[in-house]
C-alpha cells in the first residue's frame, strides 16, 4: 500500500493555494493506461487537498516498487503547471533522470505542456538554453538531477518540488531546497 506521511510544517507562513482542478485535469487522468488503485487515489486526492489550500505542502508519499507513485507525483505535477506555476523534478541520478523525462513528456503529449530535462545528458549549450527558458517561464516541467539546485537555475514562477528516492539526498540538499524555496509545495 502507499503511505503519506507530512514531514514538517515549514513555518507558519502561508504558501500558494492552487485552484481546484480543471476539465484538463480530468481528462488527463482518465487518459492513465492503467487501473489505479484505491489507495492510489486516496494519496492523490489528499495531496491535491494539501496542494488546494494555504499550508505549504511537505509531504513523503511512500509505497513499494512499482506501485506507480510516478503517476501520483505526475497527477500533482499536471494540476500545478494547469495554475501556470512551474514544476521542478529532482531525481538522484542522470539515467533516472533520462527515465522519469521520457515518462512526463509521454503522460503530457496531448496536452501543452513543455517538459525539459537538466542533466550531464544535454550539451552546455543546450543547458545554457534550458536555463535561460526555465528563467523566463517557458518551461512548464524540469526534471534533473541535482543540478537544478544550482545558483544559476532560477525560476521564473516554482510552484511544486517533486524529489524522487529521497535516500539518496542528502540532508543538506534538502536543506538548500527549503532554504531557496521557502513556500514551495514539496512532494518526496
Amino acid at each position: 500500500g502507499c503511505l503519506i506521511r507530512i514531514q514538517a510544517e515549514r513555518q507558519n507562513s502561508k504558501g500558494y493555494a492552487f485552484s481546484p482542478d480543471t476539465v484538463w485535469q480530468k481528462q488527463f487522468e482518465d487518459s492513465f493506461e492503467f487501473e489505479e488503485t484505491p489507495d492510489q487515489l486516496r494519496c492523490i486526492e489528499e495531496i491535491k487537498r494539501d496542494m488546494e489550500s494555504e499550508t505549504i505542502m511537505d509531504r513523503l508519499l511512500c509505497g513499494d516498487v512499482g506501485y506507480g507513485k510516478t503517476e501520483v507525483a505526475i497527477r500533482a505535477a499536471f494540476k500545478a503547471v494547469m495554475d501556470s506555476k512551474q514544476v521542478a523534478f529532482l531525481v538522484p541520478t542522470t539515467v533516472l533522470a533520462a527515465q522519469h523525462y521520457e515518462t512526463i513528456r509521454k503522460r503530457m503529449s496531448g496536452f501543452p505542456v513543455t517538459v525539459e530535462m537538466l542533466s550531464r545528458f544535454r550539451s552546455e549549450s543546450e543547458q545554457k538554453t534550458i536555463i535561460r527558458d526555465v528563467k523566463s517561464g517557458k518551461i512548464d516541467i524540469l526534471v534533473g538531477t541535482h543540478m537544478i539546485l544550482s545558483e544559476n537555475v532560477k525560476f521564473k514562477d516554482i510552484g511544486l518540488l517533486i524529489i524522487d528516492e529521497e535516500q539518496r539526498f542528502g540532508v543538506e540538499h534538502k536543506e538548500t531546497i527549503k532554504k531557496r524555496y521557502p513556500k514551495v509545495d514539496i512532494l518526496t
